[in-house]
């Protein structure tokens, strides 16, 4: 981690803020896995809750090691999921390949959700007009709002996350990304550019967000924190019985994702995920240092060809020229916070007792 990571503070040791605040959150969970039967305990309620239905899981797909690791172990557990997949426009062949190949071999019912084109572009051409740094709000807030919304219709109680302490558990710099319940944000951004409504992209804000959880009781686990969790042995596993295919980089899986990540981040904001992944990574012992930033001398696309080609699709998809693109990378940088938010919202609702906002949103739901 280096300084483009706002408000980041370094010890006598060298060591940062960032990697104390994972460390403090790897003991904890260390703690919790050495319970008697706690992981037993999540599943057997999972069960227990989801009997009589359909389904008593959701479990998201992307496509990445992460979350097809999920399906694979959920289904080793004994449960029933629905996996679910938001396709958005830019997944990649591989990624397709990837889901195609686990759904299969797993034989779960599988639901995607195809967001309509020409609207999710006008909303990814309203973030690049905003010159905001988190564009993937849109994704991960659409993403959320799926897997709540089928959640309810199914009656489940539980959806089983692939995010994890082991691989992506460092902090993410408030200057790196944005609030992903922020509804608000992205309806401001939206009309900033003459969108002044959505007509079929699935949203969710905060106080949505509070009323699935604490009304209709729909649990958000991250499952992968209580096993162990070792990326490479799992890649390894995946390719060998489910014919898994590996990415570059983690979160590859989108031509998008790879794109932004690979070029527009470093090359308009100054940021480098890769320091945070490997970080990650190497606090949870599962790579060297020295190793990390051997990695981190290269360029996050590694194959020019594959930068050029990413970049054709790029502009091709969203219909600019190449001097579009370079007019954005040069523009100044404004921050999300220019815009209406819910961050305010939150911060408060998290001061009401629980029973208080229960209350309060059976109130609201009645009218």
């Amino acid at each position: 981690m280096d300084t483009s990571a706002q408000n980041i503070k370094f010890n006598k040791q060298g060591e940062c803020n960032f990697c104390e605040d994972l460390l403090k959150v790897i003991n904890l969970n260390s703690a919790k896995e050495k319970e008697k039967n706690k992981l037993e305990k999540i599943i057997n309620k999972i069960k227990k809750e989801g009997s009589g239905n359909k389904y008593d899981c959701i479990v998201g797909v992307s496509g990445g090691v992460d979350s097809s690791w999920v399906l694979v172990k959920v289904k080793e557990f004994g449960l029933r999921p629905l996996a679910v997949h938001m396709d958005n426009g830019w997944n990649s062949e591989l990624a397709q390949n990837n889901i195609s190949n686990l759904i299969t071999s797993l034989n779960v019912d599988f639901y995607t959700h195809v967001i309509d084109w020409e609207e999710y572009k006008n909303l990814m051409q309203a973030f690049f007009n905003a010159n905001v740094v988190d564009i993937e709000l849109l994704y991960d807030n659409a993403m959320l709002a799926v897997n709540y919304k089928l959640a309810k219709k199914f009656n489940i109680k539980y959806v089983l996350s692939g995010m994890n302490n082991s691989t992506e558990g460092m902090a993410i710099p408030m200057n790196w990304h944005w609030y992903k319940f922020d509804k608000m944000n992205i309806k401001a951004i939206a009309k900033k550019s003459g969108l002044n409504k959505f007509e079929t992209f699935p949203s969710i804000g905060t106080l949505e967000k509070i009323i699935y959880e604490k009304v209709f009781k729909i649990n958000w686990i991250n499952i992968l924190d209580f096993l162990i969790y070792k990326k490479e042995d799992v890649i390894n596993k995946l390719e060998e019985n489910y014919g898994y295919k590996r990415y570059k980089y983690k979160h590859y899986e989108s031509i998008f994702t790879r794109f932004y990540q690979g070029f527009i981040l470093p090359e308009k904001f100054g940021i480098d995920k890769r320091l945070m992944h490997l970080s990650t990574l190497i606090i949870t012992q599962q790579i060297s240092r020295a190793n990390a930033l051997e990695i981190t001398k290269e360029k996050p696309y590694k194959d020019l060809q594959e930068l050029k080609n990413d970049k054709l699709y790029f502009l091709k998809k969203m219909n600019w020229s190449e001097d579009e693109l370079e007019n954005y990378i040069s523009r100044d940088i404004i921050s999300h916070k220019v815009f209406e938010s819910e961050i305010d919202i939150k911060n408060f609702l998290n001061r009401i007792l629980p029973k208080s906002i229960k209350k309060i949103l059976k109130k609201i739901i009645k009218k």
